[in-house]
């Protein structure tokens, strides 16, 4: 049986506009660079062409495997998940207690997960440690560098 892949409504929408635009709009930047490539003539030694070429190759194993996940994904229904709880879907506010900094952490699937972004993995290390607490509850948590002590301010969805 094939792991199902768990996606946020979000973050199933931008795989799909993502798909898309790898089916359409690059495959014809593609093709274009492949016309291009071909006008300069003898194939053999034309390395345009061969990098026009890489990238098809590379561009339809992308969409191979979007559409291969696409199969296995489940979106997530945010409304029987707890709104008390950190779980997965929810923005919780946390307090660093050694530093006293607040900040904000979004806890999302692996595949949509983006630090930038403020969003984290439910399979991180930091994600775990916070997973099931509740507003004013506190963590210990063990990364690579240290020991992280944070306490929970607010739970959003």
């Amino acid at each position: 049986m094939t792991e199902k892949v768990l996606m946020s409504r979000e973050g199933y929408d931008k795989f799909v506009k993502e798909l898309e635009f790898l089916k359409t709009a690059k495959r014809r930047q593609i093709a274009e660079e492949i016309a291009k490539a071909r006008a300069f003539g003898d194939l053999r030694e034309n390395a345009e062409y061969d990098a026009a070429k890489n990238s098809q190759a590379l561009n339809e194993r992308r969409i191979a495997e979007y559409e291969e996940k696409m199969s296995r994904i489940k979106i997530i229904d945010q409304s029987k998940i707890a709104k008390d709880q950190v779980l997965i879907g929810a923005t919780v506010r946390l307090k660093d207690l050694s530093t006293q900094e607040e900040f904000n952490y979004k806890l999302v699937t692996q595949d949509e997960a983006n630090f930038d972004e403020g969003k984290i993995s439910v399979t991180s290390p930091i994600a775990k440690g916070l997973l099931g607490l509740k507003v004013g509850e506190m963590a210990e948590i063990k990364i690579p560098a240290g020991v992280l002590k944070y306490k929970v301010l607010k739970i959003s969805r």
